[in-house]
């Protein structure tokens, strides 16, 4: 027995160090592998690097950090303006926690609001009418002809007054209140009883009612019929002006505060993602309610204070513009001044459509109109995101990627972690595939840079087309060498087009303000836009998409026709394009949503 394990020990013993040596050179190969895999990346981000600094592109990081600005004249040093305005920071996998409520109170507040359906009429029909039915009724209507479609949308108007909708929920605003309304007594004219349909069909279509609103008839009783209107909230403008007036001190300290040429934040700008941002939720919340005075105001006849809300909502846009460098500008900052202007404009076309504005005010809203430019912001966005994902990416070990890309609280599980393919890429990728990752990340965004003519003034479709084209077959199949990228790079056309659309808006409002103050003066529109020179604008914009002027043409209704070519670069006669396909259609003159 003894004779027999001692034959076996050296057996065993020469075993156990093939095993060693194997493993010693695995360990070698994986050692030089990644070496070399490391020295591969190195050189091909460093030639990424050179090429996009031939280009005039700053991969540094540290040419994204503000400067310091005097305390006195930075808009986050004012009173309030950094605890209603700004976050902690914008770091990925950071729970945020609770946005302030800011300035305003919020919405689901409103003490005020009617959501009683409304009864707009009581009609007989009486075949044939007699004297009694006429004697008990406003008017008389004969069923089915175009002067009683006439009369019946003429009531509407006359009950509803003038209207607004809501920019925080489905609310409609209101020039009167709605508690003494009364229904018409109509008596009707028919040869044959008609239905509940039928007398339906007297009036406009839901389309041409306030949003969200509904009208309905109904039976009640032999030839006898009810037509109500059923709101959301019916909100009176002077309650709600009343209501939000109780915010207006501190309203006033972000006027003032707006007033300051610089904004910048404190916070940590060495790492990326641990610099502070703005609050997004109460910039949003804000505007809403800015916008939506600003309708209130129109719709009881005071534009001038409806002038001085728009102001302010114009100026909010400064809150996410970094001044005075624009640096740093994260993508979400940019795409919400985007969303800021875009409601800017629609605001400015319901005072239009409200006939609200006069000429005084219209010139002051076309200077607030000239100064939004939209592109440089668009395009820094796109370079600070660039340097900063860069700037991670070669700062954080490989083992940290994870957290970097992984949302919420990090607490997951060992087993959750071992699951999850991020967490073993991350932990095990070589440095080289990190370099890799920077170079598509640097490449993918100069792209899209690269579809926005800072120059010119122009947004390139058929290049930010291309560039999304790229994205999705590059990120089709897995690789390595672009698995952080294609969680980096954002959804770059959506961006890219509410980008072109919203800078539309905001010059076809500085035409549409021209064309008002025009036919103010003249009683009509003029024949062609050149007619607008030099009274009513000095110059005017030209369409971002072409570079050329808008398409234009006064309509026989005594109205005007409007709209830029859109996103399919083709003149389709005025035809408006159709949601959820903005690159279809042209782009008329229209409103916007926050």
């Amino acid at each position: 027995m003894n004779e027999r394990t001692t034959n076996l020990e050296p057996s065993g013993r020469h075993f156990f160090r093939r095993v060693l040596f194997i493993l010693a050179c695995l360990a070698t190969l994986l050692a030089l592998g990644y070496t070399a895999a490391k020295a591969h990346g190195k050189r091909v981000w460093e030639n990424c690097r050179q090429e996009l600094e031939a280009k005039g592109a700053s991969l540094d990081w540290a040419a994204y950090i503000p400067p310091p600005v005097p305390d006195e004249q930075n808009i986050f040093k004012a009173p309030k303006m950094a605890e209603w305005f700004v976050r902690n920071s914008s770091g990925i996998g950071q729970f945020q926690g609770p946005a302030s409520t800011g300035p305003l109170p919020p919405i689901s507040g409103l003490p005020y609001g009617n959501t009683n359906t409304i009864l707009i009429a009581d009609l007989k029909v009486s075949l044939p009418v007699s004297a009694e039915a006429s004697a008990k009724s406003n008017t008389v209507w004969q069923l089915d002809s175009s002067e009683a479609r006439a009369d019946a949308d003429k009531l509407l108007r006359d009950v509803l007054g003038q209207t607004a909708p809501g920019m925080q929920g489905p609310f409609i605003f209101l020039s009167r209140s709605l508690d003494q309304t009364k229904a018409t007594h109509i008596s009707l004219r028919a040869d044959a009883p008609p239905t509940a349909e039928t007398i339906r069909e007297l009036f406009p279509s839901d389309k041409t009612l306030p949003r969200t609103s509904r009208l309905r008839t109904e039976s009640s009783g032999s030839n006898s019929f009810r037509v109500l209107l059923s709101p959301p909230v019916w909100i009176a403008a002077g309650d709600y002006v009343a209501w939000t007036d109780q915010s207006a001190p501190n309203l006033d300290l972000t006027r003032s505060a707006l007033k300051r040429p610089y904004a910048r934040m404190d916070g940590d700008y060495q790492r990326p993602f641990a610099m502070p941002i703005p609050n997004f939720i109460t910039v949003r919340h804000v505007a809403q309610a800015l916008a939506q005075r600003t309708e209130c105001y129109l719709l009881i006849g005071q534009p001038e204070d409806a002038l001085r809300e728009l102001t302010l909502l114009h100026d909010l846009g400064r809150l996410l513009k970094a001044e005075p460098t624009g640096k740093p500008m994260s993508l979400v900052s940019a795409m919400i001044h985007v969303a800021i202007s875009g409601l800017h404009a629609a605001t400015i076309a319901e005072g239009l459509r409200l006939q609200g504005w006069r000429d005084l005010q219209l010139a002051a809203i076309q200077q607030q109109l000239k100064e939004t430019n939209l592109l440089p912001s668009f395009i820094q966005a796109f370079e600070t995101e660039r340097a900063g994902f860069c700037r991670t990416l070669e700062s954080f070990g490989t083992g940290e990627l994870f957290n970097l890309f992984s949302p919420g609280r990090m607490n997951y599980s060992v087993w959750d972690k071992i699951k999850n393919p991020r967490f073993l890429i991350s932990e095990s990728m070589p440095r080289g595939w990190v370099y890799q990752n920077m170079a598509t990340i640097a490449l993918m965004d100069q792209k899209a840079i690269e579809s926005v003519d800072l120059s010119n003034r122009r947004v390139l479709p058929s290049r930010a087309d291309a560039f999304a084209r790229d994205v999705e077959n590059s990120f089709k199949h897995f690789s390595p060498y672009r698995v952080l990228a294609s969680i980096a790079i954002p959804n770059s056309i959506k961006a890219t087009q509410a980008l072109a659309r919203n800078q539309t808006w905001v010059n076809q409002a500085f035409i549409a303000c021209a064309l008002e103050r025009f036919h103010q003066a003249h009683g009509k529109y003029p024949e062609n836009l050149d007619a607008l020179v030099p009274q009513y604008a000095s110059t005017l914009p030209r369409d971002i998409i072409n570079g050329q002027s808008f398409k234009y043409r006064p309509t026989a209704a005594g109205g005007f026709a409007l709209y830029s070519v859109g996103w399919n670069e083709k003149d389709d006669g005025g035809v408006a394009a159709t949601n959820p396909s903005p690159s279809e259609g042209d782009w008329l003159w229209a409103t916007a949503k926050l």
